[in-house]
């Protein structure tokens, strides 16, 4: 059945539906709720000033109209109600005038303004409320489009005995959980019989649609292993201990499992794909080059893809610090790398004279072709599109594919967005490291903030200094954020007479934030004032302070990772959060150093939209779930969906879910 078989549903509601995303009857009948009014009678003396409030009564006054300009119009009558005389007042209600009479009972549902006794309404109904609870549905609208008739539309398309509703809950799990059929639970969700019958269905539905999701998830997981035949390597790990064993430093109990799982990855004939997240400075780099050593003992070639030319030099600069006294071939190749240089590691790739090539996305243009690839590593993935990291991986002959992140992810969000993915964690950081204090002052205080950096200074230590802003112009409607631009005036003024002062941020040219992020690497610059830009970035181990102005702005895994840039050393360091608001939130940094735990606070705080500053690929929009609020039906979707997938029994429902996936 269309959409436009549906009884009432003429060419306007067609246009208004399509409008917010209803172009089907499926789209239709799962345009669910996004609240629902509980119409259960108020009473004026218990309900405060501002609140919401439903009551009904009868008129007790003819109601007065008053007329606008621009076609706006109010309406005021009085009501008499059980618990007292009250004024109502409506907007743009002029039509029902004629209903609206004196001694007619009516349900008014508002806004209550206790000083004035006046309730200003949303709603009129001309009916008076029951003793039992009514639970209404409230639904996201167009304008043209009213609640009643969506009601009506969603109930029409319900009652055809002809749409067929598509349950994916295979029976095993309906009677495992004692769930009704879906038709049931789509009448209950939008029309619900009590609070109870209510929470029964909306869990049977959310089950539903995290179900269909994990079973798609877990399908192209086990799909990737079928079809993902790698390579079948032979490695010496008599050779990998000793290397590991004359490395200047001992491995956390982490990095050897990750290390570990990613050998047995490379040795099996399944191709790798591997999620490495850890804390900053938890030590992913070093399971990266372990991995990349691993895979130069059998024979094959690695690329380490960063997202900028600085980082890619300081992996590389790094590697060749690492590997000095193995007879490891290595270049690195960037936008910046001369002509004359490039066409020779050109040459040297496709010939198989380099074993290790470091770059940016330099890595995967058209003239790059490599002689045997056989591990790909791409470091702060989430910084580089499908797109790019799809191209590297397909430059040799399915290399297997390490992914490395710095941003801790909830488990609730990995299980969605690396789902067909295996994920290994660095918890433990490496020996040395002390916790980096973290304290959250306010502008009054920002004398003693710049005492605590003049301390540092005298050390001989440097300063990261962020601030939301670029300049002034790009927030006018607050004026009270600070602007980089403002900040390198005041710190010049307090400390330009001694220190060489420098600042970063997104508008300027790539060469130019390089040039500058150089002269800090080597302490030609003691303070740099910057945007978010440098979150992710090279490791300067002199640099001991951090301070981020106007720290209420920004996300706390985003605040956790712009802390990670310092405690790069054994040196003591610190975060210095200003702030004049919100600090019982900022204090959550204050109390912990662990990336994990604040991530996931995070999470809790502002849900799985936008957790690490820029929007991650995959559909992660559901129409009833909250990863947030149902994150046990989802971990328990994720178990039965997988069971289900491997039964070796086929049934017509996981034809069709499987068929969906295919197609989609």
């Amino acid at each position: 059945m269309a959409l436009k078989d549906i009884k009432g549903v003429g060419p306007r509601a067609l246009t208004l539906l399509s409008k917010i995303g209803i172009n089907t009857v499926d789209d239709l009948v799962t345009h669910y709720p996004f609240r629902y009014e509980f119409l259960v009678r108020g009473n004026l003396a218990e309900t405060n000033d501002g609140d919401h409030i439903i009551i009904d009564g009868k008129i007790e006054s003819s109601p007065i109209l008053v007329r606008f300009k621009a076609g706006l119009n109010k309406m005021n009558f009085r009501l008499v109600t059980a618990s007292g005389v009250v004024g109502v007042s409506i907007f743009n209600r002029a039509f029902l005038k004629s209903q609206l009479t004196v001694g007619t009972t009516v349900t008014v549902i508002g806004k209550f303004d206790k000083p004035k006794n006046v309730i200003t309404a949303s709603e009129i109904k001309m009916e008076s409320l029951s003793n039992k609870v009514k639970i209404e549905p409230v639904y996201h609208l167009t304008s043209g489009l009213t609640n009643k008739n969506m009601a009506l539309y969603i109930n029409m398309a319900l009652l055809s005995q002809s749409k067929e509703i598509h349950d994916s809950i295979p029976l095993k799990y309906q009677e495992k959980y004692n769930f009704s059929n879906k038709r049931l639970a789509l009448n209950i969700v939008h029309n619900p019989p009590s609070k109870e019958k209510l929470k029964e269905a909306m869990i049977r539905l959310k089950y539903e649609e995290l179900f269909e999701f994990m079973f798609k998830i877990n399908y192209l997981k086990e799909e990737n292993k079928k079809a993902n035949s790698g390579i079948a390597r032979s490695i010496d790990e008599s050779k990998v201990d000793e290397f590991i064993a004359h490395l200047p430093y001992e491995l956390t109990k982490d990095q050897v499992t990750a290390v570990n799982t990613i050998i047995k990855d490379l040795e099996s004939p399944n191709r790798m794909n591997r999620l490495l997240q850890g804390d900053v400075g938890s030590g992913k780099t070093i399971v990266s080059f372990i991995a990349m050593y691993a895979n130069y003992l059998s024979g094959y070639q690695s690329a380490l893809m960063a997202p900028t030319e600085i980082l890619a030099t300081q992996h590389f600069s790094n590697l060749k610090d690492i590997f000095k006294d193995y007879n490891l071939n290595m270049a690195l190749l960037t936008g910046s790398t001369p002509k004359k240089e490039k066409d020779l590691i050109y040459e040297e790739l496709k010939n198989g004279d380099v074993d290790i090539i470091v770059g940016t996305h330099a890595l995967i243009q058209d003239d790059v072709t490599y002689h045997n690839l056989g591990l790909v590593i791409t470091d702060e993935q989430h910084r580089f599109g499908v797109n790019q990291r799809a191209n590297l991986q397909n430059k040799g002959q399915k290399p297997d594919t390490l992914y490395m992140s710095a941003t801790p992810i909830p488990r609730t969000y990995a299980l969605t967005i690396y789902g067909d993915m295996d994920v290994s964690t660095i918890k433990t950081r490496p020996k040395g490291r002390k916790k980096i204090k973290t304290v959250v002052r306010t502008n009054k205080e920002i004398k003693d903030v710049l005492e605590m950096m003049y301390e540092e200074l005298k050390q001989g230590h440097q300063i990261y200094v962020i601030a939301p802003l670029i300049e002034e112009s790009e927030n006018n409607q607050n004026s009270s954020l600070t602007n980089v631009n403002d900040l390198k005036e005041k710190m010049t003024l307090a400390f330009g007479s001694k220190y060489k002062i420098d600042l970063v941020h997104g508008k300027m040219a790539s060469a130019a934030k390089e040039l500058i992020m150089n002269e800090f690497l080597q302490n030609k610059v003691q303070i740099l004032i910057s945007t978010t830009v440098i979150e992710v970035g090279v490791d300067v181990p002199n640099a001991t302070m951090m301070v981020i102005f106007n720290a209420e702005r920004f996300g706390l895994s985003t605040l956790h990772q712009l802390r990670g840039r310092v405690g790069r050393s054994e040196l003591q360091s610190s975060c210095i959060l200003i702030s004049d608001n919100d600090t019982k939130r900022l204090e959550i940094m204050e109390n912990t150093n662990d990336g994990f735990e604040i991530s996931e606070e995070d999470f809790k705080l502002r849900g799985h939209g936008d957790l690490f500053g820029t929007k991650q690929s995959g559909d992660m929009t559901f129409k009833i779930a909250d990863l947030k609020a149902d994150y046990k039906i989802l971990l328990q979707a994720r178990e039965d969906s997988l069971e289900y997938l491997l039964d070796k029994e086929t049934d017509a429902n996981k034809l069709r879910l499987i068929g969906t996936i295919i197609h989609s």
